[in-house]
């Protein structure tokens, strides 16, 4: 699962993380074992309500992450230039192994992440987006 947040609302409609636990609800119905989410997001806000979901269990790199009105590029400099690139690529390779994906198709990162999905033999796999409304 990527949340996607922030400075990406000038872009487009962005979700609360609500809306994409939604979609995981829907595939733990088809799904019930199904109890692990790997979260890729920026965003602190996202990372603490995940406390609101005790039936999932989440994994998420342990980084410093956007607190507030943070502009992606100060986040980024935050990190370090070794963090904020490593980070991403570990998210990444994590996502497009996942058997199922909640992202939003609007967001270029997450397009990325389907292509990926699509060409490493995960064609068949879930895919959910939180926005009906903006594709690539």
């Amino acid at each position: 699962m990527h949340v996607r947040m922030g400075d990406k609302a000038c872009e487009m409609k962005v979700v609360g993380f609500e809306h994409y636990m939604q979609l995981a609800d829907r595939i733990r119905k088809h799904f019930p074992d199904l109890n692990s989410i790997w979260l890729s997001t920026e965003m602190q806000e996202v990372i603490d309500k995940t406390r609101r979901y005790p039936s999932w269990t989440f994994y998420y790199t342990n980084v410093m992450r956007q607190e507030g009105n943070m502009t992606m590029a100060t986040y980024e400099a935050s990190l370090g230039r070794e963090t904020s690139t490593n980070y991403p690529l570990v998210n990444f390779v994590m996502a497009t192994e996942a058997d199922f994906f909640i992202g939003a198709l609007g967001s270029t990162w997450c397009y990325l992440i389907d292509g990926m999905r699509n060409t490493a033999g995960k064609v068949m796999a879930g895919y959910l987006s939180v926005n009906r409304d903006r594709f690539w």
